[in-house]
Formats: C-alpha cells, sequence, structure tokens
C-alpha cells in the first residue's frame, strides 16, 4: 500500500475514534453519522490542510461541517 494512503487511513481512522470519544458514540456509531452527513468525505477530501492541524481541530471542523450538511451534533 502506498505510504500516503496508509497515512490518510490511519489519520481518517484517528479523527472518527476522537469524534466517538468526543460526542460519547461507538465507533460504528460514529462513522455512521459522518458518512451519513459527508463528514467522511470531507475528511478525505481536505486531508491535505486537516492533517497538518490537530485531531481535535479536525473533529472541530468536520462536526462544523457535518451540522452545515443538516447534522445535529455540536
Amino acid at each position: 500500500m502506498d505510504k500516503e494512503v496508509k497515512n490518510k487511513i490511519e489519520y481518517m481512522i484517528a479523527c472518527i475514534s476522537e469524534f466517538a470519544d468526543r460526542y460519547g458514540l461507538s465507533s460504528r456509531q460514529a462513522f455512521s453519522y459522518l458518512y451519513f452527513y459527508k463528514g467522511i468525505a470531507f475528511l478525505d477530501n481536505s486531508y491535505e490542510a486537516e492533517h497538518q492541524f490537530s485531531i481535535e481541530d479536525a473533529v472541530d471542523d468536520v462536526t462544523d461541517y457535518c451540522k452545515r450538511q443538516g447534522g445535529a451534533l455540536a
């Protein structure tokens, strides 16, 4: 597997895990929420910028993005 792809996958897993912890969700629930409200796509598409910030900042950003897409967690 390409190193960049591996890094992106690990980053996305870390973001999902931190999102789950922040909102008291299981990893599966967090993934489902992020997938439904396009947060997974956001993390994928904005990886180049977002991975330069902390995971906490990325969770803030993906939470805001999902909220704009109709999500209710905040």
